[in-house]
């Protein structure tokens, strides 16, 4: 529905004159607040099988007294009872109204030919699929067996004044589901069950970090001079002071100044912003988790991602084991995030899934075999040799790293903030400290040994500026503030990024990064 239209909608005409009509006999639509006793889940769980009663105990008032709320999705009249089906955060429950026994807060009664409308009658007509309601009563078993309460008051707790989407089809549109997610919601609660693990995911990394001893703090997210990544900034304007902001693209160079400053152990959860495209794994805002442990380096850091992946999965799966379904597979696939995770070097993942050794290849060679993978010519020209590997990589390998692996030892020019190796025959190669973690093919993290040589770290910075000043958009300024923080002293340093969103993704089983983010964004 167009949400321009929806006010000339015959559905919505209707549910405000039934609206007009509840408060002219006494109900208030709209109350304040509900006090429920219990929830559906935990109700099924202890009394499903276990006796509780028969309709005419309930009736009484002899068996168990609850006050329960939810949407109501369904309604059957059936003569002088009614069933009624409402669902609460935890699942669905069955209600059922009777003729001389159930009432509705607030109606005083309305005329009708022949006497007074009933309670039972008036709820049917004035109470509609999608409106919230509480309900007193007692709990029972129908002959079937299905767990019901018996209802002996009804409060409307919120008239809906637009329909739930068909009831048979449903809501399946996935444009729609992401656009207007609280439909999304109310018709998927597996969808529930996704944001839910998201939450419980959160705690967990949150709980790992508090364990080793890890700061939580919060940098700023509008920032003067952005850096941390590459990638294209957003652009705003900070009015007070007449001066050009963007919205941060990383996390770390606010961090690494705590480093500096003496707080030895940080993290942060937060939204960060990079003017890039819109795909199954992208979105222009995500949630980043980046730490910093002063003295550490990044074999330290892999093994903190790996614990923290294998807690994870305890927590959600109850097994280091989780299974996937990949949308472009037919059969599932068993992930063990068992610690330790398999460790092989750039290089040698390129041997071993590639069979390829690139210490044994010129520059020319690896780039012929770089476009007879479909790279294009004149973009292959422009590569250094470290470049040539890590697409290497990216084309022959990444998509066959499935278990989890970590790939260590990158080239150089992927990034200007991380440590040259400490083995002279790597560094002289222009290998730096720097490992990636991978499963089902896709990155999962990104960690260094951090680099904290001042003079090295302007080097590399004023190279990733002059790349900016020729035209690449991804390139960072040149940041003198931070460059004047690594003078003052900054410690040996492991640092690690993780994508909030791709881990949540891979331990929900999610297809698409829309699929974790309660609202993302669409064309």
């Amino acid at each position: 529905m167009n949400p321009r239209e929806y006010r000339t909608s015959e559905e919505f005409i209707n549910r405000t004159r039934k609206l007009t009509e509840l408060r002219e006999t006494g109900v208030e639509p709209y109350p304040h607040t509900y006090a429920p006793t219990h929830e559906s889940k935990w109700l099924h769980t202890m009394y499903d099988t276990n006796k509780v009663g028969t309709s005419e105990d309930a009736a009484k008032g002899t068996t168990l007294h609850v006050r329960v709320a939810g949407r109501l999705m369904l309604f059957r009249s059936m003569g002088k009872n009614a069933f009624l089906t409402i669902q609460d955060k935890s699942g669905k429950l069955q209600v059922m109204c009777n003729r001389d026994d159930t009432r509705l807060t607030g109606f005083t009664g309305l005329a009708v030919e022949g006497g007074q409308e009933t309670h039972l009658k008036f709820i049917e007509k004035k109470i509609d699929l999608g409106d919230i309601i509480g309900i007193e009563g007692y709990l029972f078993h129908t002959q079937k067996g299905e767990l019901t309460v018996y209802a002996k008051e009804i409060t409307l707790l919120c008239k809906s004044l637009l329909p739930l989407p068909e009831k048979h089809s449903g809501l399946q549109d996935k444009e729609i589901r992401y656009r207007k997610r609280w439909l999304d919601l109310i018709s998927h609660t597996e969808v529930q069950e996704v944001f839910r693990r998201r939450s419980l995911i959160l705690t967990i990394i949150r709980r790992h970090f508090e364990e080793l001893s890890f700061l939580e703090v919060e940098t700023p997210i509008l920032q003067n001079i952005y850096g941390g990544a590459q990638a294209r900034p957003f652009i705003t304007e900070l009015n007070a002071l007449d001066q050009t902001m963007y919205m941060r693209i990383a996390l770390e160079i606010s961090l690494k100044k705590l480093i500096i400053g003496g707080m030895d152990r940080v993290f942060e959860i937060g939204k960060v912003f990079r003017n890039e495209g819109i795909d199954r794994s992208h979105n222009p805002e995500f949630t980043l988790l980046e730490a910093y442990a002063a003295m550490w380096d990044y074999n330290d850091m892999m093994h903190l991602v790996e614990t923290l992946f294998e807690k994870i999965a305890l927590a959600l799966h109850e097994s280091t084991i989780i299974t996937l379904s990949p949308p472009d597979k037919e059969e599932t696939i068993h992930i063990d995030m068992k610690a330790p995770w398999k460790r092989l070097t750039m290089k040698e993942s390129i041997q071993e899934y590639a069979g390829i050794n690139v210490d044994a290849m010129t520059d020319d060679a690896m780039r012929t075999l770089l476009i007879e993978q479909g790279m294009k010519p004149e973009e292959v020209q422009k590569c250094s040799r470290g470049l040539v590997i890590v697409h290497l990589f990216e084309t022959l390998v990444q998509p066959k790293l499935i278990q989890p692996h970590h790939i260590t030892d990158h080239p150089i020019e992927t990034t200007p903030l991380c440590k040259p190796h400490r083995n002279k025959l790597e560094r002289a190669q222009g290998i730096i400290e720097r490992f990636e973690s991978f499963v089902m093919g896709q990155e999962i993290c990104n960690a260094y040994t951090e680099l904290n040589d001042p003079e090295l770290q302007r080097t590399l910075l004023e190279q990733q500026a002059s790349r900016k000043a020729a035209g690449d958009e991804e390139a960072n300024p040149l940041d003198e503030d931070f460059i004047e923080a690594i003078c003052q002293g900054m410690p040996p340093t492991g640092g690690l990024g993780i994508g909030i969103d791709r881990l949540v993704m891979l331990f929900t089983n999610a297809h698409s990064i829309r699929d974790v983010i309660y609202f993302p964004w669409m064309k």
